[in-house]
């Protein structure tokens, strides 16, 4: 299979016969520890060329199989028609002997939402918008066979969320083992729309007409409080790290919890909040921007979660 890299991306974008290889540059994306992500810009266009990894990059021995990126590429195609325009990037090509495709990017004036929060630019109404896309991916596709039938395979989410995530940090707190035993079997059993896996800041982009989501490679059909969870996870551990911005953060978590629209979900939604706070202090991918007395406050809040779970957005951020 051929490896793309920023050396040899123009070339490969030419035998694509992508009119602006000529002119373009190529500059790498982050791409987190999983992909290699490049964006080739030419005075015609922008686009995004992405390829899984089979081993990320990490310390820990962690792979995962690389065609996620092909399956990342079909969800986009299929979930645009449920969003409003701009809300996923458009797919220009699917190169599937070499789990390569490319999509437009996102503007250059865009901003991923995790940046601006780590920033202090905390804005609920960017939250709200994250909450109505992920709300109409949830409802468009709720209970529909045809949508687990495409997605149904969970392969790929439990490589890179649910044994890393899990397993792995129930190793590390057999007290908490039981906790993750039912996290994996709901995530197995409830199936019942579509699931991102990785609703997270970073793969929000903040753009003039509102917000973009990127990084679909761990998509499946499942259960969406994993999804909903994940979001108010990351919110609360930028409350650790920055508790002067807390009550903001929080107001964040109450915009994206209303537009959701989802009550019924907040008890399986905090089940699966506290084990991710205790899997992002001790699991296989730690929140990188937490000091250490920062991640012993994330121990003590993640338990707290799972044995007391709160009934409210409200409580949540009592616990911290």
């Amino acid at each position: 299979m051929f490896h793309l890299t920023e050396d040899n991306a123009l070339s490969y974008l030419a035998e694509r016969r992508w009119p602006g290889a000529l002119q373009a540059t190529i500059s790498p994306l982050g791409g987190g520890v999983s992909n290699t992500v490049l964006l080739a810009e030419s005075p015609r266009a922008r686009i995004v060329c992405k390829q899984a990894l089979e081993k990320l990059r990490v310390e820990a021995d962690w792979r995962s199989r690389p065609d996620r990126t092909l399956r990342e590429a079909d969800a986009l195609q299929a979930v645009a028609p449920l969003l409003p325009p701009g809300a996923v990037p458009e797919i220009l090509f699917i190169d599937r002997p070499n789990c390569i495709y490319a999509m437009a990017a996102a503007p250059a004036s865009s901003t991923d939402w995790k940046t601006a929060l780590l920033r202090g630019n905390i804005d609920p109404t960017v939250a709200a918008s994250a909450g109505h896309t992920l709300g109409a991916i949830i409802r468009g596709t709720w209970q529909q066979p045809a949508w687990e039938a495409q997605f149904g395979d969970q392969t790929v989410f439990d490589e890179l969320r649910l044994d890393p995530y899990y397993r792995f940090t129930a190793a590390r707190h057999p007290d908490c083992a039981a906790h993750f035993e039912q996290l994996i079997e709901s995530c197995r059993t409830r199936r019942v729309s579509l699931v991102h896996g990785d609703w997270s800041p970073k793969n929000l982009l903040t753009t003039e007409s509102g917000v973009m989501a990127i990084d679909f490679e761990v998509v499946h059909y499942g259960n969406p409080c994993f999804d909903l969870g994940f979001l108010l996870c990351h919110l609360v551990l930028k409350s650790i790290h920055m508790p002067a911005h807390a009550p903001a953060l929080k107001a964040c978590a109450h915009a994206f919890w209303s537009a959701l629209a989802l009550p019924t979900e907040l008890p399986g939604t905090i089940a699966h909040l506290g084990g991710l706070l205790l899997a992002r202090a001790d699991g296989k991918s730690p929140a990188e921007y937490l000091t250490a007395p920062e991640r012993d406050i994330l121990r003590r809040t993640a338990k707290q979660i799972i044995k007391t779970p709160p009934e409210s957005i409200e409580e949540i951020w009592q616990c911290l």
